[in-house]
């Protein structure tokens, strides 16, 4: 494949050339203004936000990981408290419970999903944890009180919040979600008969706004959202050093409070983010079709009560460097979305977690390939990356079905 035709993993220049004169006309109001920190722009980003998850509050702050971090101690979330999560996520997440002064531990995730397993959850509360005289949770393994959940809804589509939010009243746990790549994502909630954004229905949620993200500023933002106007209070000191008004110090807190230019930024991009969403739906039903014939991969399962929207188009193969080098011999951009999971990591090796411990994340991070999934990415380059996957398996003895056959005898006439 020529230069001219390689499909990269993820185009963030085409979006940013076609918003520019929008884009610009922020950082012109910004120098015009005088407005760096704080002010309208960021004001007008946090409402809009806010409404766009059908949440109360929306509180504007530099990262995702600062998002996550605030909302844990907002939440009251304290030192030597247990946060449980899952060990197939970003290091952000834990690394967020760590600088919150608590412990992270683990519960395997749901084969199908990726997201946390409720089963396992459930498993961990009754088996792994008893209660002290005082009545609090306490994990076996630290002997610390458990105190919170984080749900992790990966890949862009939410956890099962349902039963989370059962065993959360239950066990007296705050929940709290990690959105940073859900921006947009829907659960059916049964308990209530209707859909709910991300955002909206734990106690408190962080979300990024790295650049590669559906919503991205130009630089690095996040937010939390919050129906508790107490939490989203605290979120507001803790961001901007404690402050309750200027110079008044309630607590002590931190430097995060967002750019205002990136928040108008992501103010101009938010008013694209449904189209974008459902473009990314779009190409996820295709690559769906497209690959439906072929039992060489096992592509993404979105169940009934979820409606992702896909930040990334993550597949399973038992030969992944296989395929990733024969898509990158074709000019095709991939991803491992992730290759260690965190138990593993030696940043966490004081936990003495071992191999084993969570099968389905360690097997599911032998097998993930992320596929090119951009708002941009055409049909024809998606055709290219399907024959190539195709080819990738036929290559590796699978037998190729009807739907496949046409496909491989497309060509690059495809593009």
């Amino acid at each position: 494949m020529s230069e001219a035709n390689k499909i990269p993993f993820l185009d963030l220049i085409t979006p940013h050339v076609e918003l520019e004169p929008q884009l610009t006309e922020v950082f012109r109001q910004a120098l015009c203004t005088a407005g760096f920190i704080g002010g309208p722009m960021v004001e007008e980003f946090e409402a809009s936000f806010a409404e766009f998850c059908a949440a109360d509050h929306a509180i504007a702050v530099s990262s995702g990981t600062d998002a996550l971090r605030f909302a844990l101690m907002a939440c009251g979330v304290g030192p030597g408290d247990v946060v449980v999560t899952v060990p197939n996520t970003f290091i952000a997440t834990t690394e967020a419970i760590s600088q919150a002064r608590a412990i992270p531990e683990f519960v395997d995730v749901d084969e199908q999903t990726n997201n946390i397993s409720v089963e396992m959850l459930e498993r961990f509360l009754e088996k792994r944890c008893v209660r002290n005289n005082a009545g609090k949770l306490i994990s076996l393994r630290c002997g610390r009180p458990v105190t919170a959940v984080i749900p992790v809804h990966l890949y862009g589509q939410m956890a099962d919040m349902d039963p989370i939010l059962a065993l959360a009243d239950r066990f007296g746990l705050v929940v709290i979600e990690d959105a940073c790549q859900a921006h947009g994502a829907e659960y059916f909630s049964k308990r209530l008969n209707r859909w709910m954004k991300a955002g909206s229905v734990g106690r408190a949620a962080a979300f990024s706004f790295y650049p590669g993200k559906n919503l991205g500023a130009c630089g690095e933002a996040g937010a939390v959202t919050t129906n508790d106007a107490g939490v989203s209070a605290k979120v507001r000191m803790l961001r901007d050093h404690g402050q309750e008004k200027k110079y008044v110090h309630g607590l002590e807190g931190y430097n995060g409070r967002l750019d205002a230019i990136q928040a108008g930024i992501l103010r101009v991009k938010l008013s694209y983010l449904e189209q974008w969403n459902s473009q990314r739906r779009e190409r996820a039903g295709n690559y769906d079709r497209l690959l439906a014939d072929n039992d060489s991969v096992i592509r993404p399962h979105e169940p009934s009560w979820s409606r992702g929207v896909y930040h990334l188009y993550v597949v399973r193969t038992s030969d992944r460097e296989g395929l990733m080098n024969h898509l990158k011999e074709a000019g095709v951009g991939t991803g491992i979305h992730y290759p260690i999971p965190l138990h593993l990591q030696k940043a966490y090796s004081p936990l003495n977690y071992n191999p084993g411990d969570f099968p389905v994340t360690e097997r599911l991070a032998t097998e993930i390939v992320s596929l090119p999934m951009y708002p941009q990415l055409t049909e024809g380059q998606q055709a290219i990356v399907a024959r190539e996957v195709l080819a990738f398996s036929r290559k590796s003895g699978s037998v190729p079905g009807p739907a496949e056959e046409s496909l491989l005898a497309q060509g690059d006439r495809s593009i």
